[in-house]
């Protein structure tokens, strides 16, 4: 029996992977990570080097707490192999350094038993799945389908946005994995600065007819989806307000109830120099995680998003990551749910068969 099986955001979970801090290092200042991580920014001021040693312990004593909580649930973590991304790699176009393991989310999209190695934007994440390698084997031993995206050859022109549609331009499909929100048989892609189109056109010719994907454009260019949208259970959905309203809203998603997030709190607590090297915005807080369609994992900071989804039934477990906002990942971020206790559902008039 595959160990692999996930089909949405909100199943009970059985096993799931939590990426590790360990070894990360600020994206190497170039064309991809400029677009994807720091728009606007030249690329002298972009930070440089390892993330520093407080920041990385810190994180690190998080996403072991996270892991206990995860644990007691009855949930089995896997962690990623560390790997050395001082190491400086290249193709016939471009080289860089690694970045980090902290996001499995990012990389990595399971659709029911398949696995699948996202064509990711910034150069530095080329090679990040050989963390996994180990895991994936077992994976594919075990049965599932394990598949990797035609490798992008991330060429400067690919970041040469045209106007304001801060997104890789279509010359080639190119995507991270968390610009994905999986709803059983519907899929919502994000068309963001971490997303061409053509890699969801990609997405939908590999999935086939037994699944449908949708786009989203136009809303947020600044990178993942899963700040701007978070599938709670079948028939609720958390919105962020700053980037969508009930006009904006995707039309599918219309059938369901749709709350919006209040604004999020402690945000005073890091100072000007840090934020200025930050990789998220203050949205990254809203970036929950579920453990069943009842109870999910949230910013211990944010009382007001807290009571507002216990309003609505749900069960919290208030966690902190202290720097989530400056490595870029929440709790949805920093995990990849390998297996979920469910079925494959449409959940939408139209879905597929």
């Amino acid at each position: 029996m595959s160990l692999v099986w996930s089909c949405n955001e909100w199943d009970p979970l059985e096993e799931v992977i939590i990426g590790t801090a360990a070894g990360a290092r600020f994206p190497h200042a170039d064309a991809s990570t400029q677009l994807a991580e720091y728009p606007g920014r030249p690329l002298d001021t972009i930070p440089q080097g390892p993330f520093p040693a407080k920041i990385i312990e810190e994180a690190e004593e998080d996403l072991e707490t996270f892991a206990s909580v995860l644990k007691q649930a009855n949930v089995t973590v896997r962690r990623p192999t560390p790997w050395d991304h001082d190491s400086v790699f290249s193709t016939v176009h471009w080289s860089t350094p690694g970045y980090y393991n902290y996001c499995p989310r990012d990389i990595l999209l399971t659709v029911g038993d398949q696995i699948l190695e996202t064509p990711n934007v910034i150069r530095g994440r080329s090679q990040e799945t050989f963390s996994y390698r180990e895991l994936l084997l077992e994976y594919m031993a075990s049965g599932a389908r394990w598949f990797s995206a035609p490798r992008p050859t991330l060429k400067d022109e690919l970041f040469a946005p045209e106007a304001d549609n801060l997104t890789p331009l279509d010359l080639e499909p190119a995507f991270d994995a968390a610009n994905v929100l999986r709803f059983g048989r519907d899929l919502l892609y994000l068309v963001s600065a971490t997303g061409n189109k053509m890699g969801g056109q990609w997405l939908q010719s590999i999935l086939g007819s037994k699944y449908r994907v949708h786009f989203m454009e136009d809303v947020y260019f600044g990178s993942h989806i899963d700040s701007t949208l978070v599938a709670l259970r079948p028939g609720l959905v958390l919105a962020n307000p700053g980037r969508l309203s009930d006009e904006t809203i995707p039309d599918f998603l219309k059938e369901w109830e749709v709350i919006y997030s209040p604004p999020m709190e402690n945000q005073g607590r890091h100072s000007a120099d840090y934020l200025h090297k930050a990789i998220g915005s203050e949205w990254i807080d809203m970036n929950l995680f579920s453990i069943d369609p009842e109870t999910v994992v949230v910013d211990s900071d944010q009382h007001q998003l807290i009571a507002l989804l216990e309003s609505k039934g749900m069960n919290v477990e208030p966690v902190k990551l202290r720097h989530s906002r400056m490595l870029g990942g929440g709790f949805h971020c920093v995990t990849l749910d390998v297996r979920r206790r469910g079925t494959l559902e449409g959940y939408f008039q139209g879905s597929p068969n």
